[in-house]
């Protein structure tokens, strides 16, 4: 073997190798893939194999169908790519205090939402921080953390390739009322 083929020959095989790790994006499920689509446990209210009673089923469904009315005029809207809770949107999450406070039996579901742009990871991150940052902003206005959950949809509810209008009212977080 020459010189060229000793040093040419690693250079080569390494840059193969690399390559042939490479891999596709991996696809988003659909929801009938999905622990929650699916109605199956592993999670909320269920035990190790996904079996739950009625007790759970009930809990279940009361985070499924939590009351999505009773605050809607209070959502949360976001500026793009943002996820700071805008002054102009504050007085909706004091109102929101106040219904908690007037509810005390009542908790409080944060569902982050995207407009349509970007990868799916980022928008399930994005979603998570609009969640999170409106939590915390009740959570500074004397609303107990145990009252408050989060949950991002990410752009899986985004109307793709919407108007400017219509991806305006995608960036949000939606707050869902939940009964203990």
């Amino acid at each position: 073997m020459n010189l060229f083929s000793k040093k040419v020959s690693p250079v080569l095989l390494g840059a193969v190798l690399v390559f042939a790790g490479c891999t596709k994006k991996p696809q988003r499920p659909t929801p009938d893939q999905t622990t929650l689509g699916q109605g199956l446990g592993g999670g909320l209210n269920g035990d190790a194999a996904g079996n739950m009673g009625a007790e759970g089923l009930e809990n279940r469904a009361a985070m499924q169908d939590g009351d999505r009315q009773a605050l809607a005029g209070n959502t949360v809207y976001f500026d793009y790519d943002k996820s700071d809770v805008k002054a102009s949107e504050r007085p909706k999450l004091q109102a929101t205090k106040e219904y908690l406070d007037k509810n005390p039996d009542a908790t409080l579901r944060l569902e982050g939402h995207c407009d349509w742009r970007g990868t799916a990871e980022y928008n399930l991150a994005l979603g998570e921080r609009r969640a999170g940052a409106t939590k915390s902003y009740l959570e500074k206005l004397g609303v107990p953390t145990a009252k408050l959950e989060t949950v991002s949809k990410g752009d899986t509810e985004a109307k793709e390739k919407g108007s400017d209008a219509e991806m305006k009212e995608d960036r949000k977080v939606v707050l869902i009322v939940l009964k203990k």
